[in-house]
């Protein structure tokens, strides 16, 4: 079997990453949000990016629910499939990173491994590890989806925190617990860090 890049050359194109951070006047930067389901990883990742968006950053927000409608429709639950899922999602992050640009992201990710994947692909240096650690309790109570009461059914297999395993940073960047703090406070907690990690990337 012969090597996938045998035939095939990576181009260099005289507009890079410089050029872009120097017209957008910022770093770039991907925040991972990490959690399990109902934990309101999404929901802190929109408000952060309204703020970041009305403070002129240039933002994308990449959503684990949404890129399963396109990109990773053909993807499952396995522990194959979600790393695999999380590897293309790095993927495309570097590439909003190349363009400038601040990205959330908002994964249940949960293996660790998978995470330090995130890390190698797009530069560790750049990734802004949230780890929004909401009691399963609180997040089975919200059950926003239905999920948690489909899994204690029987209905869903593989349902990280019920019937998969869900394995807690051990060092992130900021731990919130969505049960303490309002969607505000843990969003004006992100941004404070972010702005900070900007600054010294910007030196």
């Amino acid at each position: 079997m012969s090597d996938k890049t045998e035939h095939i050359r990576q181009e260099t194109y005289k507009i890079g990453r410089v050029n872009r951070v120097k017209r957008h006047g910022h770093a770039p930067l991907l925040l991972w949000f990490t959690g399990l389901s109902g934990s309101g990883k999404s929901t802190i990742a929109n408000a952060v990016e309204q703020l970041l968006f009305e403070k002129n950053y240039h933002t994308y927000a990449l959503d684990g629910d949404n890129i399963r409608f396109g990109l990773n429709s053909n993807l499952g639950f396995s522990p194959e499939d979600r790393s695999e899922n999380i590897r293309r999602i790095a993927e495309v992050a570097k590439l909003f990173l190349d363009a400038g640009h601040i990205v959330t992201a908002a994964f249940v990710s949960p293996y660790q491994a998978d995470r330090d994947m995130v890390k190698t692909i797009v530069g560790a240096d750049h990734v802004v590890e949230v780890y929004v650690n909401t009691p399963l309790a609180t997040c089975e109570a919200r059950d926003v989806k239905g999920l948690y009461k489909k899994a204690r059914a029987g209905e869903i297999k593989n349902l990280t925190g019920i019937s998969a395993p869900y394995e807690a940073p051990t060092q992130p960047h900021l731990e919130i617990n969505t049960a303490q703090l309002s969607v505000d406070a843990a969003a004006a907690l992100v941004i404070q860090y972010i702005e900070q990690k900007l600054m010294e990337l910007h030196e």
